[in-house]
């Protein structure tokens, strides 16, 4: 199941990088569940060939990730927000020169992760 996971999130972030008929047989795989028979049978290709076809792209898309790192960027700057959101709604806060400490550590913190 993790895998299938980490499949979409590559495909989200570099999908468009792979050919028409590279995401099509990877949507019908990781998008619509289909087998590998199915796929084949609906592509007129090897059930073999769906297979390496799926770990080829799942490689490329990973290499893209390595290089650029959009994923990881994204996943920093979300629980970066996600701290925010529970800032504002914390009661613990016991100044104004402290909320303003966290709000500037947050806020270079985010970015850093976009230079």
């Amino acid at each position: 199941m993790r895998e299938i996971v980490e499949q979409g999130l590559l495909y989200d972030f570099y999908g468009e990088l792979l050919t028409k008929h590279q995401r099509d047989i990877f949507e019908a795989a990781v998008y619509n569940d289909m087998s590998l028979t199915e796929i084949a049978d609906e592509n007129g290709i090897s059930k073999q060939g769906v297979h390496d076809l799926i770990k080829r792209c799942t490689n490329t898309l990973q290499s893209y990730e390595d290089r650029l790192h959009m994923i990881r960027r994204f996943e920093a700057i979300k629980a970066q927000a996600e701290q925010l959101e529970q800032l504002s709604k914390s009661d613990d806060i016991p100044s104004y020169e402290d909320l303003q400490i966290q709000l500037k550590t947050i806020s270079g913190k985010i970015l850093e992760e976009l230079i």
